[in-house]
């Protein structure tokens, strides 16, 4: 018997996917606990109209990913902190740190989405990666300088 998977099946496919099955096996345990449903015409014609919407959506969020990457690529960030001596700083700089610098310019990018280089804990200039989408990711460059002394 053809089903189609409602929910995520161990051992047996992902949710939207048509499976043939053994018929005891859908009648007695996939469509009792709703994990499937029989797959009938009007219903394979209805999963492929969600599966196209659902397509056009991941590329519509592909597409602002790239977007995103193409304004990010090659910029640099600058960051102030304060610093003790050696050029050592007083804690480290965080990705929430940079994340609240990429806001005030306009990025929405949240900060588990940025990768930085171990602990930023000295000045200088750092590469940062920022993944914007499983497919898209885009390195900046972190520019970390002294705090003014007030």
């Amino acid at each position: 018997m053809k089903v189609i998977l409602l929910q995520d099946v161990k051992s047996l496919g992902k949710k939207g996917e048509i499976k043939e099955v053994a018929d005891g096996y859908a009648r007695n345990y996939l469509m009792p606990r709703k994990l499937a449903v029989e797959a009938t015409a009007s219903r394979l014609k209805e999963q492929e109209e969600l599966q196209k919407q659902q397509e056009d959506k991941e590329a519509k969020i592909l597409a602002a990913a790239k977007k995103q990457a193409a304004q990010l690529a090659g910029r640099k960030f600058e960051i102030a902190m304060r610093v003790g001596e050696g050029g050592r700083l007083f804690g480290s700089v965080t990705s929430g740190d940079l994340a609240e610098i990429l806001q005030k310019q306009g990025f929405e990018i949240n900060k588990r989405k940025i990768e930085l280089p171990d602990n930023i804990k000295g000045t200088g200039t750092y590469p940062v990666r920022i993944k914007l989408h499983p497919e898209v990711d885009v390195t900046v460059e972190l520019v970390v300088t002294p705090q003014e002394k007030e």
